[in-house]
């Protein structure tokens, strides 16, 4: 039966593709448009500024044009095998692989995401052991908690004043909340069961936490991860733009610069990509973690 499933849903899935791709072909299908009215002569200077604005006035006037200037299928296709033909390829600053910019982005979102979870993941078993503790901090977890991460980047710019390390920053205020509050909520969630029957057995209480509590608490500590991650690959690349560089979130700020649409679509498909790849990852461990009643 859940074979069966697996199948159809793939095969809506290479359906909706399938009609995606379709309107993006006939969205992008050349048109001939014929001068309604004749051309005025131009000298050799218009024509030639012309050609610098990114227009050619000498081309004939059915000739076929692309609409809206959105790329078509075909210049997708070019444009995707050049990046992954050479993926790692450094010519300067400002013209890296995508390859290379992506393991800029995926160091700053792994140191930040680790620091976040040695400093979440403790705080959130104090939190979630002591009612008390957990009522004296939750004012200051529900002020910070919903401020935008990029509204850190300033203050972190100022005080830091390293664009690298002040990625990492974001990266880690935006990550701990959800680790955090997560955590909190499966310890304390526990149930007071096993938790006695520890106690009656004089479990230290070290090894009641790792041995009870922290199997029980796993799989909510998991989904606080996996949310964690979505917003930390979210958020570098808004903080990329910003900062500048080297990460994909550059790579798409870059690209726009140089009017290069091809180029940003591919690399948004590739943001899309990686961050379905790191939460089919994190779904994998939060339900190899669980366990049924």
């Amino acid at each position: 039966m859940k074979a069966s499933l697996d199948l159809r849903a793939a095969l809506l899935s290479l359906l909706l593709l399938g009609l995606i791709l379709g309107v993006w072909h006939l969205a992008t299908l050349p048109s001939t448009a014929p001068a309604a009215v004749a051309a005025p002569v131009l000298t050799a200077e218009q024509i030639e500024y012309a050609k610098l604005m990114g227009k050619d006035p000498t081309a004939g006037a059915d000739t076929p044009t692309q609409k809206a200037g959105f790329p078509t299928l075909a210049q997708m296709g070019s444009v995707v095998a050049k990046h992954l033909g050479s993926p790692f390829y450094d010519n300067g600053p400002n013209d890296k692989g995508v390859g290379l910019q992506l393991a800029y982005s995926l160091g700053r979102v792994a140191l930040g995401y680790l620091l976040a979870a040695l400093v979440a993941i403790p705080l959130g078993f104090v939190i979630g052991m002591s009612p008390l503790i957990y009522r004296a901090l939750d004012p200051f977890i529900q002020v910070l908690k919903p401020i935008s991460p990029l509204a850190w980047m300033p203050l972190a710019l100022y005080t830091i004043k390293d664009s690298a390390i002040s990625g990492i920053f974001v990266i880690f205020i935006c990550s701990i909340w959800p680790m955090l509050i997560n955590t909190a909520f499966g310890v304390a969630s526990v149930r007071k069961e096993w938790l006695n029957v520890a106690r009656t057995l004089e479990v230290p209480p070290l090894r009641r936490a790792f041995e009870v509590i922290l199997p029980a608490a796993a799989p909510t500590i998991l989904t606080g991860m996996r949310i964690s991650m979505g917003i930390a690959w979210l958020v570098i690349v808004a903080a990329e733009m910003l900062v500048g560089g080297t990460g994909i979130g550059y790579f798409v700020w870059n690209e726009w610069n140089n009017l290069s649409l091809p180029n940003v679509i591919f690399a948004i498909l590739t943001i899309g990509v990686v961050g379905m790849l790191l939460d089919l990852m994190f779904a994998r461990l939060q339900k190899a973690v669980t366990y049924a009643d």
